[in-house]
This record gives structure tokens, sequence and C-alpha cells, in this order.
């Protein structure tokens, strides 16, 4: 194009008519558009995935200009240029051997994907350390860069951190391995471990460790199940068992119930009945009986006041003596209090003299020790007076407790003996209503113990020996002679047989029991006589 004006020129004579100034226009404007063609084939425009390389004679001292995005026009023989790719690499890192923390050596096979950074810094150092690079040569350049740093992080971390904690290893290589990554002006997108082993077969272990946890937690949690399921069953049988027992029991109870109520209701009415009859078979003799009542019911009563009387003042010594130990023990606790104060006001003195002169010394280590002693001294004088204090309310808690339980005691016998004697008072009072009378009861308590009074009777005489009874008879003498009746054997029988009426009137005073005629008879009328003439009548009146 530049040769087209030249040849037109050079074609047309000066003779053919044609302007010149026309032509040196055309030639200016031909000029004119090639230096702007150019011009513009200089001017060079950077795609979204590359970065722009301008470099020879840069502005600001600078080896190199980048450029991410945009255009920029690059001088003609002061400067160059050159595009680097923003695409991702992958960069297959099968470490293997690498030291844990443990010295176990892990095999951490991974695929990391860098690619090359667009901040301004980032592009500077690729321009630097990556232009003119393959792309075999950037990602062998990445992964030395790689290896090295995955090495450095497994040597610092426990293999149980690196196979449980992932996104903490995956931090730790991020964090040691962009910096690095940086300085060629590269960046870490993307970390993914395809697998961690070793070579003693620990982190295996552990797997199968979590894989037998995994299965007994499982199988525990189907036991629980299992047996929740059958603790409920159980449950809801046991408490209709309950329910159904419990409406047994209710019906069982209310159909007691019923015929108790029906025979009591029967008793009382038997009862009112048979009250009713002896109520007016014993109109007339209610105003004795109730006097004879009456009487002894005071006496049981007076009784039951008098044992009270003997308890409360029983009880009122025992409220004494135990006031009497409280009083002294604390007296006690004064006199102990106060010797242990005087004790550890003497050891105060002491210490505090020993401190004096220590002080007197002047120096400040023995200073420092009458401190010390002060101290010491103090804290001896306030554990003496606790323990004192201690001691002494320990004694007064023990004298009240004493105190409180034999007056307890007393006063529970008192009441005792006082309920029995009411409730005997109440019986004998039952007892008379029911006999009639007082001399009834009284032979009817009687004939309870006849029993008892024959056998006591029958053991008095039983060692006597009938058979080896020996009777002298004197002949007369003592003015006791044969025909006077009473010498001989036959005197001592007729002295036998006077023992028997009191004996007779015994029996029948007590139990109301009359002995056959031919053992003997009662005579009323019957009056002792004190004058020895009439003991022979007095001896043979009462049997006839």
């Amino acid at each position: 194009m530049n040769l087209l004006p030249t040849l037109m020129l050079g074609s047309l004579a000066p003779g053919d008519g044609i302007d010149v100034g026309v032509l040196m226009a055309v030639a200016g404007v031909v000029i004119i558009f090639g230096a702007f063609m150019v011009l513009a084939r200089r001017y060079k425009r950077c795609p979204s995935n590359r970065i722009l390389i301008i470099y020879g004679k840069t502005s600001g001292g600078r080896s190199a200009k980048t450029l991410h995005g945009g255009g920029a026009f690059v001088w003609p023989l002061i400067q160059n240029y050159d595009f680097l790719s923003l695409d991702p690499m992958q960069i297959e890192t099968p470490l293997e051997g690498a030291l844990s923390l443990e010295n176990i050596r892990v095999s951490v096979p991974s695929v990391f994907t860098v690619a090359i950074g667009t901040a301004t810094e980032q592009m500077n150092n690729a321009a630097v350390r990556l232009l003119g690079l393959s792309t075999a040569g950037i990602m062998k350049q990445a992964e030395d860069i790689i290896f090295g740093q995955l090495r450095q992080v497994i040597a610092g971390m426990r293999i149980e951190e690196i196979n449980r904690d992932r996104d903490s290893f995956l931090g730790r290589i991020q964090e040691n391995l962009e910096p690095e990554l940086e300085k060629i002006g590269l960046i870490l997108i993307n970390v993914n471990i395809k697998d961690i082993t070793d070579e003693s077969g620990y982190i295996e272990a552990i797997g199968r460790k979590a894989a037998s946890e995994a299965v007994q937690q499982a199988l525990i949690d189907v036991a629980q199940q299992e047996r929740h399921g059958s603790i409920g069953v159980a449950e809801a049988g046991q408490e209709r068992e309950i329910r159904v027992a419990q409406a047994e029991k209710q019906r069982d109870i209310g159909t007691a119930e019923a015929s108790r109520e029906r025979a009591v209701r029967l008793a009382e009415l038997e009862k009112e009945k048979v009250i009713g009859e002896r109520q007016a078979n014993y109109e007339q003799e209610s105003a004795v009986r109730d006097a004879e009542r009456e009487m002894r019911v005071r006496v049981a009563a007076a009784n039951a006041l008098a044992i009270a009387g003997e308890n409360e003042a029983k009880a009122s010594i025992a409220g004494a003596n135990a006031e009497l130990q409280v009083r002294e023990a604390e007296a006690f606790q004064l006199g102990e209090s106060r010797r242990r104060q005087a004790d550890a006001a003497v050891r105060e003195a002491q210490y505090i003299a020993e401190a004096k002169a220590a002080e007197a010394e002047g120096t400040k280590r023995e200073a420092e020790t009458r401190a010390q002693l002060e101290s010491v001294a103090k804290a001896e004088k306030a554990k003496t007076i606790v323990a004192a204090e201690a001691e002494a309310e320990r004694l007064r808690i023990l004298a009240r407790g004493e105190a409180d339980a034999i007056f307890a005691k007393l006063d529970a016998e008192a009441r005792g003996n006082f309920e029995v004697l009411a409730k005997k008072g109440q019986g004998l009072e039952q007892i008379v209503r029911a006999c009639g009378g007082a001399p009834e009861a009284f032979q009817l308590l009687m004939l309870e113990h006849i029993e008892a009074i024959s056998e006591t009777a029958a053991k008095a005489i039983s060692n006597i020996k009938f058979d080896k009874v020996i009777v002298w008879d004197g002949g007369g003498a003592g003015g006791d002679g044969a025909g006077s009746g009473k010498g001989g054997a036959a005197g001592f029988i007729k002295s036998m047989a006077g023992c028997l009426p009191p004996a007779l009137q015994i029996m029948k005073d007590i139990g109301g029991v009359e002995m056959p005629e031919y053992i003997g008879k009662l005579v009323p009328d019957v009056v002792a006589k004190e004058s020895p003439e009439s003991d022979e009548a007095a001896e043979q009146s009462p049997v006839e």
C-alpha cells in the first residue's frame, strides 16, 4: 500500500493534466491510514481467561506490566508482550511414607487444583516466575511446593487428628501452602484428599474400632428398644392385673363389710334385748350396785392418781437431776472455756514476749517471726475457745437428751399405769354390773382363784404322813382322862374337825359353795366364851 502512491505518481506524466496537489493529498491520506493501522495492530486486548504481560521499557522501573481484562498499547521496538493462561491446573500428589507426629509413615494421595492469581502482587510474581514456562513446567514447580508443605503439615499432626478432623487437616494445608504458592503467582483453588493410609495399619484399626463401636451401639439401642417394649407390655399387663385385683378387692371388701354390718347389727339388737331384760331385773338393786361401783371406781381412781403422783414426782426428780446435769455441764463448759482461754492468753503472752524479745534485736527476720508467733497464738486461742465451746455444747446436748429420755420414760410409765388402773376399774365396774352386786362379783372373781387356793392347801398338807402319826394318850393325865373324851386319837380327830368350820365358812364366803352336812354344819348363834370351863363346849358345839 505504501508503494501504490509512488507507482501512481511515477506513472503519471506532468503533461497528463492531473493536479499534483490532489495527488499529494491522496498520498498523505494513505500514509496516515497506514500509520493508524500499524498503531492499531500494536494495541493488545486481554481476554478474561488470560493475563497480559508487557515487558521491556515500562513505567515506574518495573520489570513488567500485568493486566487482567481491558487492553494496553505495546510500543514497538521498546516493548513486547505475552499471555499467561488462568485455566485451573490439577496436580496429583501421590504422597507416600510421610512421617506423622508419632513417627508413623502415612500415605496421603491427593489432588490439588491451582491457578494463576489475578491480584496485582500475584500477577507480578507470575510474570517474574512463570513467564515463558509451559503448563507442565508450572505444574512441576507447584508440585514440588505442594509435596514439601504437605509433608510439613503431616509431621505436625497425629494420625487420629488427620483421619478424624479432615477440616482441620485441610485448613492447615491451605494455611501453609497458599503463602508459598503466592510467591510464584499461584493460588490454591481446591484440595481433594483421596485416601489416608499408614504402613502399620493404625488407621484401619481405628476404622474397625469405630465400626465395631457403631455396631455395638446399634445392638445396644435395639436391645434398649426391645427392653422398653417388653417393659411397656409388662407394665400394661401389670396395670391391668392391678386394676382387676383392686376391683375384686373392692367387691370382696364391700361384701365382707355388708356381712359384718349385718352381723354387728344383729348382735347389737340381741345385745339390746339381753340388756333390756337384765336392766328390768336389776332395777331394784341398781342403787346398791351403783354405790358399790362408785366406791370401787373412786378407790381405783385414787390409786391411779396416787401412782400418777408418784410418777410425776419421779419425773420431777428426773427433771431436777437432768437440770442439775445441764448446769454441771454448763459450769464445766464455763470453767473449761475459761481455763482454755487462760491457757491461750498465757501462750499468747509467751508468744508476744518472744516476739518482743525478737523485735528488740532489731532484725527484719526476727520481726517477721514475732508476727508469725502472734498469728499462731491467736489461731491457737481461737481454736481452743471453739473446741471448748463445742465440747460444752456437746455435754449440754447429751445432758438434755438424757433428761428428756428419763422424763419421757417416767411419763410413759405413769400414763401406762394410769391407763392400766383405769381400764381395770372399768372392767371391775362392768363385772359388778353384770353380776348384780359387789358380793356376787367378789365371789365370781374368787372362783377364778379357787383352783390355785386348793392347790396351795393341798401342797401344805401333802408332806404329812398320816400313817406315821402317833398319838400319845396320857390316860387322863392332866385332867384329860379317858372319860373326858379329849384324850387319845378321838381327841385328835375332834381337834381336826374343829378346824373345818372356819374353812367351810371361807369356802362359802369366797365361792358360795356349801359342803355336805355330814362334814359339818355352821351354827350362827354360837358365841365363844373366854373362860376355861367353856373350852370343851366351844370345841364340840360347831359340829353335830
